[in-house]
């Protein structure tokens, strides 16, 4: 079946080869979806929603690199494609409970005009049915027809004059947000790209923050707009069938769901004369996304078209793709006896090498591994009869305990996944909870445990360094610190716990991939003695949690309301101000 996917996926992208390729971007993260930007996904967000937090949101970005001057015929989503949205929500069931479809049509009003807009007539005009299966992809119904993709956003006299439409580009934008017939809001249309990331640096050989004097690290995607698809569904909807009416605390096992986003087109595409375009077959999956940047900077490149064509509950049982989280690429750079010196960049950036003594989770060495087994497992999610099998699958594969969890199952409230703080030392004890959104059911998916309710966006505690944060008050602030008792702290709503648009996912998965999880839990740098320092926050820590890429926030503010994103960048401006009116 595997080779079949590929085999379709080949087929699709040789066809579609005439397609203009954008510039590149970390979007456009394996070779053959970067010649169909239409069905590039380009990242996933799921978060509670903050101004309702019976709703959560759910954003899926496609077509990456957008310039806002990009006409005459300016970006729109595809006729052909089916854009999904997932949501698993219980690991006993395989695959998906819910699944979001949607199908763009596109018409031309005015097809005498080269215009894009005029006189109120729009070309290239999209419209979308929004479709929704509650069984597993088995039946899919109708809960929004004709729902309206905005134009995009032009200059003045497309959008503001009497010979354009005769309107705000604000009230196009938000007349585009709909009512759904089964209780969600939903919105289809451009946007500002709300990732931010030094594209230029990360990847000319990981010079992140960048080095050397003249040197300035810069947003690789400030003033580029994408197409969003984002819905705000009822927190009743989306949980565990057969979950109690609210959740138990705020870590609820049966309010965790996991998230992720497909592009499909059908098998065979026939070009005829002129302008006529004959698709037929299955749908195969082109693209799919679910955590940020595993398909960019954890799978190697000759595998990456491999990974687009599966599915996250391909992953569980198709093994191939472990290795890159057990032994990660970055972590070579990170490590003095690899090639740390090669990548200045990172040099604030190290692994444990001999954590507490006894335990190096550099690549290639055992990590947790020797405890196999061992009585001091007993009561842990590391335990044989829990999830050892998992989580310790073998020799030589360190992260297998941080990393591959964090992106294949989620993160348990149980030992040793609890903050250091009430564990005396031993970071097998039980400590202070602060995470659970374990649902062992697939790979690849964003994870979120919709109890943990949202953190002000407008409050001093909020922090685009998420669920890092969180740790660092739960093991310092004395207004955690004071007690191992689950109570909620600010943040621990953000990544990896889902994913908000605020939140700095590069500098948190470098952070990750250089230790800073197994730290929080317990397992601190090696120039931590526990025989000669009162406190583990040492330098080590302090290097890691002081490391920055220099770009910590999108370059336009979010917006408050539904769908929270920024409005895309006008195409006429000299220094593409983003405009409101």
């Amino acid at each position: 079946m595997l080779q079949l996917l590929l085999r379709g996926l080949g087929t699709i992208v040789l066809l579609l080869a005439c397609l203009p390729p954008l510039a590149a971007s970390s979007h456009r993260e394996a070779p053959l979806i970067a010649d169909d930007p239409l069905a590039d996904n380009t990242d996933v967000y799921a978060f509670v929603s903050p101004d309702d937090p019976s709703t959560v949101t759910v954003i899926a970005n496609y077509i990456p690199m957008q310039l806002p001057q990009g006409g005459p015929n300016y970006y729109t989503f595809g006729e052909d494609i089916r854009y999904e949205i997932h949501i698993d929500n219980d690991a006993a069931v395989p695959g998906d409970e819910i699944t979001y479809r949607f199908t763009f049509d596109r018409m031309n009003e005015d097809p005498t005009t080269f215009f894009n807009i005029r006189l109120g007539a729009e070309n290239i005009k999209a419209t979308y049915t929004l479709e929704r299966s509650m069984d597993g992809g088995m039946n899919f119904d109708t809960i929004l027809r004709n729902g309206i993709c905005p134009a995009y956003n032009i200059g003045p006299r497309s959008i503001s004059s009497v010979v354009g439409l005769d309107s705000t580009y604000l009230e196009v934008w938000e007349n585009a947000i709909a009512q759904t017939s089964t209780g969600e809001t939903a919105f289809a249309g451009p946007a500002d790209d709300p990732f931010f990331v030094d594209l230029g640096g990360i990847f000319d050989l990981g010079d992140s923050p960048r080095q050397g004097e003249d040197m300035q690290s810069r947003d690789g995607l400030a003033q580029f707009n994408v197409h969003t698809l984002a819905l705000k569904i009822p927190v009743n909807t989306l949980k565990k069938s057969g979950a109690a009416s609210a959740p138990s605390t705020i870590l609820d096992p049966d309010y965790v769901i996991g998230v992720w986003a497909s592009a499909s087109r059908p098998a065979m595409r026939t070009l005829v004369a002129g302008d006529t375009i004959v698709d037929s077959g299955d749908y195969v999956q082109v693209s799919r996304l679910g955590m940020p940047l595993t398909n960019e900077a954890v799978i190697p490149i000759g595998m990456k078209d491999y990974w687009n064509a599966t599915t996250p509950y391909m992953e569980l049982a198709d093994t191939v793709l472990d290795k890159y989280f057990f032994n990660p690429e970055l972590a070579l750079y990170m490590d003095t006896a690899n090639f740390a010196s090669a990548v200045p960049a990172f040099a604030p950036l190290r692994i444990q090498e001999n954590s507490l003594g006894a335990y190096d989770f550099t690549n290639g060495a055992d990590g947790l591994f020797g405890l196999k087994g061992n009585e001091a497992l007993d009561g842990t999610a590391l335990a044989e009869n829990q999830f050892g099998a998992l989580l310790l699958p073998g020799a030589g594969m360190p992260r297998s305990v941080d990393l591959w969890p964090i992106f294949h199952t989620g993160v348990p409230n149980l030992a040793p996944y609890q903050l250091a703080t009430g564990k005396g030392g031993n970071p097998l004890a039980t400590g202070k909870p602060f995470i659970n959104n374990f649902l062992p059911n697939g790979g690849d998916m964003l994870r979120l445990n919709m109890a943990v309710p949202p953190t002000p966006r407008n409050s001093e505690s909020f922090s685009s360094l998420g669920l890092v944060q969180a740790a660092v008050l739960g093991l310092t602030d004395p207004a955690f610190a004071g007690n191992a008792d689950l109570e909620f702290i600010p943040n621990m709503d953000g990544f990896p716990n889902g994913r908000r648009l605020e939140d700095d996912v590069t500098r948190i998965e470098l952070q990750a991939v250089s230790g800073v999880v197994l730290a929080a839990i317990g397992l601190w740098y090696d120039d931590y003695d526990p025989a000669m320092d009162d406190s583990p926050v040492t330098d080590g820590l302090l290097s890691v949690l002081g490391y920055t890429t220099e770009v910590e926030a999108n370059d336009v503010p979010f917006r408050d309301a539904f769908p929270y994103v920024a409005m895309p960048w006008r195409g006429t401006e000299v220094n593409h101000t983003n405009f409101t009116e």
